[in-house]
């Protein structure tokens, strides 16, 4: 029986972190603007961010949104047949893509930093945004540990490439053959994306649809799923399966909107009060129990421990607190990594 105790809460604790993203992860981690001081937006302010107003009257459109999504759907939807409006969607596409490139992290550690840093391989971060943010953090985590976690870039990303002969994504050449990697393809926004024509999407996609099946813990921060995403959305949904089935995993939301408006978005996901709703990820599991966020829940739910978050990660905190509350918790990982043995859990 005891065997049999220990055999489940090691695979339980084993299950991944799937961590989604979306713009307001971003918007969260540069409060106060990248590196040189350039600050990121909703595509609600794209088009005044990026002075794009010039060249978005070369056509006319129709809609009244000033949402970059709303006109971006009606210009991909005329290009079909009108010429003009094809080349103003590519204009629009290349200065989004340089705008994009063109952000670097501040010195200080930022949210991506924090939230790449409390996760470890078994686990996954799979976003929606453009920017390099997620890729600098992980070159920054590097730094500290090898065992960071898997990243899903499920609309492109700007900082990643893919090696078609080898299968491979990364951020500069290939590390099998030495090739330079293909630049990823953006996912604009459109009514129906294509998910399936470009490998490495469609990698990205089946790796969040593995990760989903069997996660213990899901958080989705800073993610409004757009009405320009309802076919992403239907196929996490696909991937979580029936939420009746979900009577033990948990998600996590932060989200900048009321609790009602969010929690109501992410129903299909949520199995009774299996949910936890908070404005900041220092709120989190993920930030108050960094790299044991699955073995801490399994703790309180399951064996009634209850949890000390008071040794984990906070604002303002510099790179050298991170090692310091990381560096044993990474050192256990690595003498642990080929034994069948149940993490510690520190904040108990």
């Amino acid at each position: 029986m005891e065997e049999k105790c220990f055999v489940y809460e090691y695979n339980m604790k084993k299950r991944p972190h799937v961590v989604i993203l979306g713009a307001g992860a971003s918007c969260a981690a540069i409060p106060n603007g990248d590196k040189n001081g350039k600050k990121i937006s909703a595509m609600s302010g794209f088009i005044d961010k990026l002075g794009l107003a010039g060249i978005i009257s070369k056509v006319k459109i129709n809609t009244t949104s000033d949402n970059l999504e709303d006109i971006y759907m009606e210009l991909d939807e005329r290009s079909k047949e009108e010429t003009e409006c094809k080349e103003v969607k590519e204009e629009l596409e290349r200065i989004i893509w340089e705008y994009m490139s063109d952000y670097h992290l501040p010195d200080e550690p930022t949210a991506y930093d924090f939230l790449v840093m409390s996760l470890t391989s078994k686990d996954l971060i799979a976003t929606f945004n453009w920017d390099p943010f997620l890729v600098q953090a992980i070159r920054r985590a590097l730094n500290y540990t090898k065992n960071v976690p898997q990243i899903a870039f499920l609309h492109g990303n700007v900082a990643a490439g893919f090696c078609k002969e080898h299968n491979l994504l990364g951020s500069t050449i290939c590390p099998k053959c030495g090739n330079p990697l293909t630049p990823m393809k953006l996912l604009f926004p459109v009514k129906n994306k294509d998910y399936n024509s470009d490998i490495a999407i469609s990698k990205a996609w089946k790796q969040l649809s593995n990760a989903l099946e069997v996660a213990y813990m899901v958080t989705i921060f800073g993610y409004s799923a757009p009405k320009s995403d309802i076919e992403a959305v239907a196929m996490m949904k696909k991937a979580w399966g029936a939420v009746s089935d979900r009577n033990l995993e948990e998600i996590e939301i932060v989200d900048i909107r009321d609790e009602n408006t969010v929690i109501e978005s992410w129903s299909d996901f949520i199995h009774t009060h299996h949910y936890s709703y908070s404005t900041s990820f220092f709120d989190t599991t993920l930030a108050r129990c960094p790299r044991r966020s699955c073995e801490a829940t399994f703790d309180r739910l399951m064996n009634c421990i209850w949890l000390n978050g008071e040794n984990g990660f906070k604002e303002n905190m510099t790179f050298s607190d991170v090692n310091k509350i990381t560096n044993h918790l990474i050192a256990e990982e690595d003498r642990l990594k080929e034994v069948k043995q149940i993490l510690s859990n520190p904040y108990k």
